[in-house]
């Protein structure tokens, strides 16, 4: 694991209590931070600058990514390799919005809200850098797909007492 002074001078200005809404989104980010060097390191067989007869390939620098997250966006640096190529488990290929977004996204799209108005509730909700139209389309996919096949469900396996029609002419 990578030891390091340069964390604890990095938080200790936030843990002062004057910036409380600093703190959390830097802890997030140190600690997935860390999981991805792990993980990079994991995979290369050794840590960064070591030198081992086991070492399975090099880093080539860094890649920005940013990560929507409950506490705002998170902006993490993406080891990059000089062979090959490598994406940290935490994250899944081309998407920016943790889980719990996607929730409040296809609940939103469920109630019939815009798309528009769905990137301002994304921002309220701390993500500064919104969400696309498109990727609100995306992301509702999924709703449209079960939507489908609850539609086409066969009903003849079951008796009904009752049937109710609802519909506009």
């Amino acid at each position: 694991m990578p030891t390091s002074n340069r964390a604890a001078i990095e938080l200790a200005p936030l843990l002062d209590g004057s910036s409380a809404g600093e703190l959390i989104p830097e802890l997030v980010r140190h600690g997935l931070q860390q999981l991805i060097e792990l993980e990079v390191a994991a995979v290369l067989g050794a840590e960064r600058h070591e030198r081992s007869e086991d070492r399975l390939g090099y880093r080539n620098g860094y890649r920005p990514r940013t990560l929507a997250t409950q506490v705002g966006d998170i902006d993490l640096r993406i080891p990059k390799l000089r062979s090959g190529s490598h994406l940290p488990s935490i994250l899944e290929p081309r998407r920016r919005v943790d889980q719990a977004l996607y929730g409040v996204v296809m609940e939103a799209y469920v109630g019939g809200i815009s798309t528009r108005k769905v990137d301002a509730l994304v921002a309220a909700l701390g993500v500064q850098s919104g969400i696309s139209k498109s990727q609100v389309s995306r992301i509702c996919a999924d709703i449209d797909i079960q939507v489908q096949a609850f539609l086409n469900r066969p009903l003849e396996a079951t008796g009904y007492a009752y049937l109710y029609l609802d519909a506009t002419y």
